[in-house]
């Protein structure tokens, strides 16, 4: 008898286990994503056309098993066309514009939320917007950031989503316009089931891996406040606040149950865009949250790249180290506890 009621009582036990895993809604965040630039030259593309398959396959097991996965596509999807970003320091002017059919490549792995708030999205005018959108849509996924698609919403399994994007860029969502993040977040939140909130935000390269918890200012540019941004974006109903833009990684944190990775660093940026040391740290996040959009676990996924050949695994976690000493660095109080291997739990 009392064998019996042990092997219920594991039987429960696994049942249950499933179940709670079951309910769980898995985030998979990368950070920038740019498969190289047909401007300047083509010389910045991958050399054969089917090297950008190559570029993202080593993470492709991990994007396809999560419910939503993520990155900001850094620059327009375009074959032609006119040249409309206007530099205020031409010595750190980058102009990007990536092949029509690269977009494939990027929806293939799986990857199948997008933002588009960024600083290059705009390098050819509205024609290098729309293109992108165009893309994104015809593989029936979803994008957001700009002011005529400031937000986009869609079910997966019951579930319905919302997600907005924002960046210090004209003709995207104002990261420095508090009012505009409440109207918007507040909507979504009336309207749906999970909000997630993406940023592009905060000084780039790496000297600025922290989190100051102030306004940042680069190359005399407002690039926001992203402590403040992220808290405010909470308060109004976001779940899940990911951000980009400083091209390294930057640490994580837990508000009011809600998770934020406060940037992500270039996930997979061939060619032009600088991949040397810290800049090469490319995190994939698994995030784990329950219905409600509270958070239950996550993963640091390390990978790395190397200038012109795409990610590869970091087998040293180099990427998830940084992440936890940048974390414990930033947020001492954070009730988040990352392991050497990557593992984020509850304290």
């Amino acid at each position: 008898m009392r064998i019996t009621t042990i092997f219920f009582l594991g039987v429960f036990w696994i049942n249950l286990s499933i179940a709670q895993t079951d309910t769980l809604i898995r985030v998979v965040a990368a950070g920038d994503v740019n498969l190289g630039t047909s401007y300047p030259s083509t010389a910045y593309l991958p050399i054969t056309a089917d090297a950008p398959y190559f570029l993202l396959e080593p993470a492709k097991d991990i994007i396809k098993k999560a419910t939503i996965a993520f990155c900001n596509l850094e620059g327009p999807f375009l074959n032609s066309g006119i040249v409309s970003k206007h530099c205020r320091d031409t010595m750190n002017c980058y102009v990007f514009k990536t092949p029509e059919m690269y977009f494939k490549c990027v929806a293939d792995v799986g990857f199948n939320l997008f933002s588009i708030a960024n600083n290059h999205i705009y390098d050819f005018g509205s024609a290098g917007v729309e293109s992108t959108y165009r893309l994104i849509n015809s593989f029936n996924l979803n994008a957001a950031g700009t002011t005529n698609h400031s937000f986009c919403k869609f079910e997966i399994n019951g579930v319905k989503y919302g997600f907005t994007a924002f960046s210090p860029i004209t003709g995207t969502n104002n990261i420095n316009s508090y009012s505009e993040v409440k109207e918007i977040v507040t909507l979504l939140k009336s309207e749906v089931d999970i909000v997630i909130v993406s940023f592009h935000g905060g000084a780039e390269g790496r000297d600025y891996q922290h989190v100051k918890k102030e306004q940042e200012v680069y190359l005399g540019e407002n690039r926001g406040n992203v402590f403040e941004f992220s808290k405010t974006a909470i308060d109004c109903g976001a779940d899940i606040v990911i951000g980009h833009g400083p091209h390294v990684p930057r640490g994580v944190y837990l508000y009011k149950n809600r998770f934020i990775a406060f940037s992500l660093g270039n996930f997979c940026t061939y060619g032009r865009i600088n991949v040397s040391g810290v800049n090469g740290y490319a995190p994939l996040i698994d995030i784990f949250v329950n219905k409600k959009g509270q958070f239950v676990k996550g993963k640091i996924h390390s990978f790395i790249q190397n200038y012109r050949s795409g990610i590869s695994v970091d087998s040293s976690r180099r990427t998830a180290l940084l992440i936890r000493k940048l974390s414990a660095e930033d947020f001492p109080d954070s009730p988040l506890m990352i392991s050497e291997d990557g593992s984020i739990k509850l304290k």
